[in-house]
């Protein structure tokens, strides 16, 4: 997408302070905060970063080309205009929306946040506004879905930056998209990414044990989650009426703190707890969910879904109150794209070579999810529960322990491995989660083991599995790498369990992925 924007028309409804004795007339092709990325006519936006600090690489943005540059800290003798504001990152998000013409003020913006179920809550909300004719787009941590196009968006996934956002959302309003489903991380929200897009709707999935290495504390995360509920109130008129409406989890310890913030109206959901959504005769069975919801106490509505597990019915839940509520949608035709959802890459994504066993992929790398999947592979054989999983490195310590303990617990016999280990040392990592395994009277060998490659933690897990069993691997999901050091390797879960499961059954499948804890 080629645009070329002023300077002065980046700035022109500027919200923030920002200092400069005259902004010159000067052609904007490009805007980022990534010196790499940087091309001849770009706005370079210096970042403080927690690894690196964009100011330090204003020279090399110059060399390539920025003719001029954002940043919140004092610099002389720039070669090329320098404005200074108080927030690189949030500069960031408003001047990317201002370069591509405030995309989300044409359409209407959902955004999804919380700690578990967001990609498949996004993923149902979708499916119901397409059951519902509207042109819809998707931002997920997943992919990118803008009508037939479809666009991966990275290795480790969270929030894209801001300046990709802005275009994403630019793509989807050229490609006549009018409602948008934006999946919102923590990250993204205290790192400013999704600021400037206008949302109309907040939905909230829940609030649990995730990310305090980088938030410092459970309020400090659940304050980032909060942003996109204070932010409903300040958007700004659309061509529509605006909705202004907040979704909110009655079931979850973030509601009143969320319903307080929320300066729209809001609405609740629940399956344990009285709310305005409810979901009610709730069976489970070897098709996935099956239950009625009723809203506002009125006639129920009959809900099927392929999807496993008691936290779906939350995440159907979700999605309905948002269709419905918000956006006015038929509730027998909210039910009919719940229907229609297929599932999500890695969660709960079963793997059949023709085992004589139940093999599946899960996301689950939180404490809460790690619990929740648990407890539905748990009702889904009479046999023993096998998981393998591990904890990435330089991120939260105490989920370590948390799902050490959670594994013992629930399944009967867990596999501690590598996932995503980084510069730390797997060995440490791994005898923090033998701790955590041990603090629960679990025995190494009789209830757990660690194997560090996380190749042979799987092959290990297939070759235990008896007849009627289930072997879950968790963490990883969808993902397609895992970082050791700093170099990321190729890497995906579904393709080394149906690997092992081709070794095991000795048929051809595909060649298990190289990791460098093989060497070892």
């Amino acid at each position: 997408m080629d645009r070329i924007e002023t300077l002065k028309g980046l700035f022109a409804e500027f919200p923030f302070h920002f200092e400069i004795g005259k902004i010159p007339d000067l052609d904007i092709h490009k805007i980022t905060g990534d010196s790499r990325r940087v091309i001849p006519g770009s706005l370079f936006v210096a970042c403080p970063g927690e690894y690196v600090d964009g100011h330090d690489y204003i020279n090399k943005a110059v060399e390539g080309g920025a003719v001029a540059i954002v940043g919140e800290k004092d610099i002389s003798g720039c070669e090329v205009p320098y404005i200074r504001v108080q927030n690189s990152r949030q500069a960031l998000a408003f001047l990317a929306a201002a370069f591509f013409d405030n995309p989300s003020r044409k359409m209407i913006m959902i955004g999804i946040t919380g700690t578990d179920g967001k990609t498949t809550t996004a993923n149902l909300l979708y499916n119901i506004l397409q059951a519902a004719g509207f042109n819809t787009g998707m931002i997920s941590t997943v992919n990118v879905v803008i009508g037939d196009i479809v666009l991966d968006t990275g290795f480790h996934v969270t929030t894209p930056d801001a300046p990709e956002v802005q275009q994403y959302l630019a793509m989807m309003n050229e490609a006549g998209i009018t409602h948008v489903v934006l999946e919102t991380t923590s990250h993204g929200w205290a790192q400013f990414r999704v600021d400037a897009c206008n949302f109309d709707i907040g939905v909230i999935t829940n609030i649990t044990h995730e990310h305090l290495d980088h938030h410092g504390s459970f309020e400090n995360y659940r304050a980032a989650k909060g942003r996109l509920f204070a932010s409903l109130a300040e958007t700004k008129n659309k061509k529509f009426n605006n909705i202004g409406l907040a979704v909110l989890n009655r079931d979850d310890s973030s509601y009143q703190y969320l319903k307080e913030i929320s300066k729209v109206k809001t609405i609740s959901y629940a399956v344990d707890t009285e709310a305005d959504i409810l979901a009610k005769d709730i069976n489970f069975n070897e098709e996935g969910l099956e239950f009625n919801i009723s809203a506002f106490g009125k006639k129920k509505t009959k809900v099927t879904s392929c999807l496993v597990g008691a936290f779906n019915v939350s995440n159907c839940l979700a999605a309905f109150s948002t269709g419905v509520v918000g956006l006015g949608i038929d509730p027998s035709v909210a039910a009919r794209g719940i229907a229609a959802m297929k599932g999500v890459p890695g969660r709960m994504e079963r793997i059949d070579s023709g085992q004589n066993f139940t093999a599946i992929v899960d996301f689950a790398h939180t404490p809460n999810a790690l619990i929740v999947a648990l407890q539905a592979a748990r009702k889904l054989t009479k046999g023993k529960v096998i998981v393998v999983f591990g904890s990435a490195g330089l991120r939260d310590r105490e989920k370590r322990r948390l799902m050490a303990e959670t594994s013992v617990l629930l399944a009967d016999f867990s596999i501690f491995t590598a996932e995503d280990p980084r510069t730390e040392s797997l060995e440490n990592i791994l005898a923090e989660m033998a701790a955590g395994a041990q603090s629960q009277k679990a025995e190494l060998g009789e209830n757990y083991l660690c194997i560090p490659d996380r190749r042979n933690a799987i092959r290990q897990g297939v070759k235990m599995a008896l007849p009627g069993d289930l072997v879950i691997c968790c963490g990883k999901g969808h993902e397609q790498s895992m970082c050791f050091e700093t170099k990321e390797y190729a890497w995906d879960d579904r393709t080394a369990l149906r690997a092992a499961l081709a070794e095991y059954l000795c048929i051809a499948g595909p060649e298990m992925p190289y990791l460098p804890t093989q060497d070892e």
